[in-house]
């Protein structure tokens, strides 16, 4: 082979898809390829070309505009161009512009589908939009991680709607003891639920109430079953973490827990059903926080969290799982502290909610990262009361921040008067957010919008989040500077060679996963979760829900999804071999670290945030 076409096929023999074929093959198309040379600002394709061809960027730069002259994309060496080779394929309308004096390979379509016949999977690769070889590329990266995860899954990765018992055995209210007791006999229950005619939960016994309220209390057994349930009954949505459901159980010290969703009984779940569940792969750290009787203690908890991380990464959790297991274990800790400074201080003066803002509110947390959070506090607080609360919100956000979480570089945190207030100041915040979108409203609205209640009365923040988004789904001046505003954080497209790279002297020559990719997407879920009241705050949850509405279609929610998946689960790894030798977690990773598919995946994931934000930008 002469030098020229050995340097030709070695170049391509190197690049994804055809990094994959037998080398024969590349060895033909070799043979099929011409050479091209194209001076700065010349026409591409080449007039002078009538045939529909494969262009390889071997050195040089192309952009691509649309018709509103916005840049698609870039390329540049080892850079493809092949939407001519398919029909459907290719942006109408599109200019391309040589920025640089360009050499380029070149391959008659008809040549590269009649030599890659026996190779389906690589002109899949030519053929195939960016969102559909990110569908492939994240349903292989899932069905290689299921493969590699445990076959007995974590409580931190299950809900317990996974594992509650489907079939509801209950009891009418208004039956006897003896009635009860004898069910639950017959169905070998230590606990039985008790209906009301139309089906409402009243209450619950156990073996316990019967030995000790009715056996040793001397009570007959045909007396009615009412006078020794129990009525103060804590129930939790299907949707939970079964972690949660354990720490939440063995904190108030109860072994069974009825599942309601909207008020509607789903089932029940016991301690039993945790432990079964949590089987040999059990992560104990969330009982050890429980236990911890002290904030140093704790703190020597907290700081095995990036090592679960990374543990959890090689096991082969998704970017999913992750950041429930993390948020998990953080919840754990802010309610500890909670509970340690309410025996401290005493009981609280009015009800409160202790409310989480950011990643941890979307169960997206990776580590450590810095705290957010707020109190909302009943109406009926006093003056007197105030004090209180601000000695819960100092010794909460100092305990975390002990535990590595450190305080809020921007003060968005209980210890700050403004976000320590009732629940009637906070309707205010939002409401004057939503009519008055001024910049730093818009701020506000892209930090408080993600709120969950860690701990507290939950009908303090679901009442204003449901006038809230009433107000959000009408307001399109608000949603259209909201979407301004998120559009200022665009997925690298025009990008020069592989990325635009971080160069502040720390991170140099690295790209921010977090705020070039993983960050846009969540933007966007909350724009579309505001636009279509949907309440939930979690990324995945908000995309799944907005699929099929006005404001997403279900095409368009499935490509969010992937690109979502993709850009998290690289995220993940990076950060997990940075804890394996030893280095603190962060967003910056180096293109040169991943394989040149992966880039290319990376890249389709950028060209599916930025088609969203332009259908999104275009639509308001």
């Amino acid at each position: 082979m002469e030098i020229e076409l050995k340097e030709i096929r070695d170049f391509m023999a190197a690049i994804p898809p055809f990094d994959d074929l037998p080398l024969n093959v590349v060895e033909e198309l070799t043979e099929n390829t011409t050479i091209r040379y194209l001076r700065r600002a010349s026409d591409f394709p080449p007039q002078d070309i009538s045939d529909t061809r494969l262009y390889l960027i071997r050195t040089g730069a192309i952009s691509q505009y649309s018709e509103q002259n916005e840049l698609r994309d870039k390329l540049a060496e080892g850079d493809f161009f092949s939407t001519l080779c398919v029909d459907s394929a290719g942006q109408q309308g599109d200019t391309f512009i040589t920025d640089e004096d360009c050499l380029i390979y070149t391959i008659p379509c008809q040549k590269l589908i009649k030599i890659c016949q026996d190779h389906p999977h690589v002109l899949s690769f030519f053929k195939e939009s960016a969102s559909q070889r990110l569908n492939q590329a994240v349903s292989t990266i899932l069905s290689e991680r299921q493969q590699q995860a445990s076959l007995q899954s974590s409580l931190m990765f299950t809900t317990v709607d996974d594992i509650l018992h489907a079939d509801i055995v209950s009891i009418p209210s208004g039956s006897s003891i003896r009635q009860a007791a004898q069910k639950m006999s017959q169905h070998n229950l230590s606990s039985l639920l008790i209906l009301s005619d139309d089906d409402q939960l009243q209450g619950i016994i156990t073996d316990k109430d019967i030995r000790k309220r009715c056996v040793a209390a001397g009570v007959s057994s045909e007396e009615p079953v009412n006078i020794i349930m129990s009525i103060d009954i804590l129930t939790i949505p299907s949707d939970t973490l079964a972690f949660d459901a354990l720490m939440l159980m063995t904190r108030k010290h109860i072994h069974h827990l009825p599942i309601c969703d909207n008020d509607t009984l789903k089932g029940i779940i016991n301690i039993t059903d945790l432990m079964r569940s949590e089987g040999k792969n059990s992560v104990y750290l969330g009982s050890a926080i429980r236990r911890a009787d002290s904030i140093a203690l704790m703190a020597e908890h907290s700081a095995q969290i990036p090592f679960l991380q990374s543990q959890l990464v090689k096991m082969g959790a998704t970017a999913n799982h992750v950041g429930n297991s993390v948020s998990a274990i953080t919840t754990a800790i802010t309610l500890r502290l909670i509970e340690m400074a309410e025996q401290k201080l005493g009981p609280a003066p009015v009800p409160y909610a202790w409310v989480a803002a950011g990643s941890q509110a979307r169960r997206e947390q990776t580590s450590h990262s810095d705290q957010d959070n707020g109190l909302i506090i009943s109406n009926q607080m006093q003056t007197e009361d105030e004090q209180w609360f601000a000695d819960l919100a100092k010794f909460v956000c100092d305990g975390l921040n002990a535990c590595g979480f450190i305080y809020c570089p921007g003060d968005v945190m209980a210890i700050n008067p403004k976000w320590r207030q009732t629940q009637a100041v906070w309707q205010g915040y939002f409401d004057q957010w939503v009519d008055n979108p001024e910049p730093k409203a818009l701020m506000y609205s892209s930090i408080f919008f993600d709120l969950r209640t860690i701990h507290g009365d939950k009908k303090l923040l679901r009442k204003i989040r449901k006038k809230v988004l009433k107000k959000t789904q009408k307001n399109t001046l608000f949603l259209g500077l909201l979407i301004q505003t998120a559009l200022k954080l665009r997925p690298p497209l025009g990008f020069f060679r592989d990325f635009v790279l971080v160069n502040d002297g720390e991170h140099n020559d690295t790209l921010d996963l977090k705020h070039n990719g993983i960050v846009p997407i969540v933007d966007l879920a909350r724009i579309y979760a505001l636009a279509e009241g949907i309440t939930a705050v979690n990324t995945t949850k908000r995309l799944k829900k907005a699929a099929g509405t006005q404001s997403l279609s279900k095409e368009g929610s499935a490509n969010l999804l992937d690109a979502f998946e993709f850009l998290a689960t690289l995220r993940i790894q990076h950060q997990a071999k940075q804890i394996d030798s030893g280095k603190t977690a962060d967003n910056f990773m180096a293109p040169t670290a991943i394989s040149r598919l992966e880039r290319e995946h990376m890249k389709d994931a950028f060209k599916v945030i930025q088609t969203m934000q332009s259908a999104l930008h275009q639509r308001f």
